[in-house]
């Protein structure tokens, strides 16, 4: 067998990156992509590797000749790369593919070496290796059938993207076998660039063959092994966070904040949603007004607090909507002349908001903690405003509302503001009414704000939306003041105004989410090595009593089952323990990872 890969394109989407070289060239943590591709071919005892050059093949030649490979390389020069696509490069290598079994790989690519083995290894002489298609990918996309047949090569014209379950992506590497290219791939590529020219690519040519009966090209569905496609800056910056070394890939990822949806089957337990809302009839409902919504402008932010405050019952005048609750919190707290007495540990964002703060660090084994342990703590200090999360982030604690409203009365006595975030109050199931949002117990407490993030209770992170809502009108304006007038989109708003009429459906969610937290609790119980804390939220605190640190844990999770969990060994409040923060999904993502858990903790 022989390799051929095809490296003559300019790489223009790389702008200043391939200026001054070719785009094979261009380093993934400071390994070049072609060095990483040829020493992992060289490992395959290959007759030689044929590579086809063009844009800067002088110094991709020299580059190679440097690289003391075992496998012979044969350089072809595309003259003409500035005026042809890759069908062109593929046809000057002609020849090559008639000598051999083949194969063929394009120069933009990376993947483990587990990529590789599977189509060599595959028994099958002729084959595309495929991966299922996701909605962040572009290129050629194929039909497959029960037996691995690729039955079509979709055109733009064919493309539904309500289909896209059904899609495979191939991932640019192919297998042909030399009488494969004799009888069927040869012949047509000649055919194809004498009739249509060489301004395509090589692919049209397998999209013919597949109209044949007898063409004989299975897929390979890619079983293990990552791979990426770089095409502009930020494929590499999503290279670069993939292809490092393991201790680096946990904190690459953690730092991105999200966006993991182009990170192919990478399961998502760190970020916090609810795991059966939306359901399926009110993602309906917004993609029916997908298009209106993308091209209209979205309501002033007046309208958008009107269609928050009818939603949740509250007056007008007292709600704020906000691009997620942190454009809502940061204002506030930055306005404050006093310090702002916050937890540790908790969600951390009001206390990077604020000037200065007040820490109470929780000092309980489980890390609870007691409305009465607060004002105890606070009794002698001047605060400007206190912070109460409920149930809070990370430990899951839960302070019932008779307790709240005794704290909200201790702030009063010292003017104080009580911030109650809420956010994670609807997955709760101690009390039949535990929130504080309604307009009766907003007027009676005055000093009480209230904040929501509708994105974690209600599934919907994407959107952004946050809700901050106060009986006091200068709060209100206060923190009105810091916002534009367009702060949420139209997909945002267009929710606002939907989703009072699901509020059955969310019901139901919530009971369901409270049945699969407690099935989780039981399947994580029964791991030996970790301390559950009990939970009011959407997520398990755990402690690793034995054998590995969380930061070890998190790291094998993520490298060698492509799971990510929230490391907490050095978040304010838990120096010096172990403790991992888990979200909870659905029961066959939850079996996954407890499946994961025992593997690595035996």
């Amino acid at each position: 067998m022989q390799a051929i890969i095809l490296a003559a394109g300019m790489g223009r989407r790389l702008k200043q990156l391939t200026e001054h070289q070719p785009k094979c060239m261009v380093p993934v943590n400071k390994i070049p992509l072609i060095e990483r591709m040829l020493r992992q071919l060289d490992q395959y005892d290959l007759e030689k590797i044929i590579l086809v050059t063009g844009h800067k093949g002088e110094l991709l030649r020299s580059f190679v000749e440097s690289l003391s490979l075992r496998t012979p390389v044969v350089f072809i020069d595309n003259p003409v790369y500035e005026t042809t696509n890759n069908i062109y490069s593929l046809y000057l290598a002609k020849d090559c593919l008639l000598e051999d079994d083949t194969l063929l790989l394009e120069s933009d690519l990376i993947f483990e070496q587990e990529v590789l083995t599977q189509i060599i290894k595959d028994p099958r002489p002729n084959l595309a290796l495929t991966a299922p298609f996701e909605s962040w990918m572009d290129g050629t996309v194929v039909l497959i059938d029960q037996q691995d047949n690729i039955m079509k090569f979709l055109t733009r014209k064919d493309f539904r993207f309500e289909d896209i379950h059904s899609y495979y992506k191939t991932v640019n590497i192919y297998k042909f076998s030399q009488n494969f290219s004799s009888t069927h791939y040869v012949p047509f590529l000649e055919a194809y660039s004498k009739a249509l020219g060489n301004n395509a690519y090589y692919e049209q040519v397998l999209k013919v063959i597949s109209l044949l009966d007898d063409h004989d090209l299975k897929a390979s569905r890619l079983e293990n092994g990552f791979w990426y496609e770089i095409d502009d800056e930020q494929d590499l910056d999503i290279a670069e966070s993939i292809f490092t070394d393991s201790q680096s890939r946990l904190f690459r990822l953690s730092e991105r904040y999200g966006g993991y949806w182009r990170y192919p089957g990478l399961l998502d337990f760190c970020y916090l949603v609810n795991p059966y809302f939306p359901n399926s009839r009110l993602m309906g409902e917004i993609k029916a007004s997908f298009e209106i919504l993308t091209t209209s402008y979205p309501s002033g932010l007046d309208i958008n607090n009107l269609l928050a405050a009818k939603s949740l019952g509250l007056d007008k005048n007292q709600v704020l909507t906000g691009n997620g609750a942190t454009e809502l919190i940061k204002p506030l707290l930055r306005s404050f002349e006093k310090p702002v007495g916050v937890l540790r540990p908790s969600f951390s964002e009001y206390e990077n908001c604020a000037a200065s703060v007040i820490p109470y660090t929780v000092s309980s084994r489980d890390f609870s903690y007691t409305a009465e342990d607060l004002m105890d703590f606070y009794s002698d200090k001047e605060l400007s405003a206190l912070v109460l999360v409920n149930p809070d982030n990370p430990s899951g604690n839960y302070i019932k509302k008779e307790d709240v409203q005794k704290l909200a009365h201790f702030c009063k006595d010292r003017n104080t503001l009580l911030i109650l975030d809420e956010s994670f109050l609807d997955f709760s199931d101690t009390e039949e009414e535990p929130s504080f949002m309604t307009p009766e117990l907003l007027n009676a407490n005055q000093n009480l704000v209230l904040i929501k993030s509708i994105s974690k209770s209600y599934g919907v992170p994407g959107l952004r939306l946050g809700i901050l809502t106060c009986a006091d009108p200068d709060i209100i304006a206060l923190v009105r003041k810091e916002l534009p007038i367009w702060n949420i989109n139209s997909l945002a708003e267009y929710f606002l105004q939907i989703f009072e009429k699901y509020q059955g459906d969310y019901r139901d969610a919530l009971k369901q989410f409270q049945e699969t937290r407690d099935e989780m609790y039981g399947l994580l119980g029964s791991i030996r090595q970790l301390s559950l804390y009990p939970s009011q939220a959407n997520f398990i605190l755990c402690e690793v009593t034995d054998g590995c640190s969380a930061h070890q844990i998190a790291e094998l999770l993520l490298n060698r089952y492509n799971i990510l969990v929230k490391d907490l060994s050095h978040k304010p409040g838990m120096e010096g323990r172990e403790c991992i923060r888990i979200a909870v999904r659905t029961k066959e993502d939850n079996k996954r990872l407890c499946d994961a858990l025992k593997h690595i903790l035996r």
